[in-house]
């Protein structure tokens, strides 16, 4: 199955633990629409490196909203690296996260950015979903 639509970003810098400053970490607060309706809450981790255009992150966040009207949470986990400006993107859903209507969810998400906007493009199965 395939839902899209748009997504509003919020990324919160918070204070990093021991002595890795090369390590930032942020806090996650999304709102999707379209397809899949809701929130997410979450975390990341990135690094950037000396040279321009290179960097890595990862992170987690629980979703709560309604994928094509099924109400449920879910959990997202991104892997992420640029070398020298060329994007890498690995964005799926935690095996056995899915809760409620959406118990049985796999997939990967697709993060789109143009002009400004956010968009997903989300390719997923829904066990006992017809």
């Amino acid at each position: 199955m395939h839902a899209n639509g748009t997504f509003e970003v919020k990324l919160t810098p918070q204070p990093v633990d021991g002595d890795a400053p090369a390590i930032g970490r942020m806090s996650i607060d999304k709102q999707f629409h379209g397809d899949l309706e809701g929130a997410s809450k979450g975390q990341m981790l990135a690094a950037m490196t000396s040279v321009k255009g290179s960097a890595g992150y990862v992170a987690m966040e629980q979703v709560t909203g309604s994928l094509h009207g099924r109400a449920g949470t879910f959990v997202l986990q991104h892997s992420g690296t640029m070398t020298r400006g060329a994007p890498q993107l690995i964005v799926s859903v935690v095996p056995d996260s899915g809760t409620a209507e959406l118990a049985g969810l796999a997939g990967t998400m697709a993060i789109v950015i143009a002009d400004g906007k956010h968009s997903y493009d989300f390719e997923y199965t829904l066990a006992g979903a017809g």
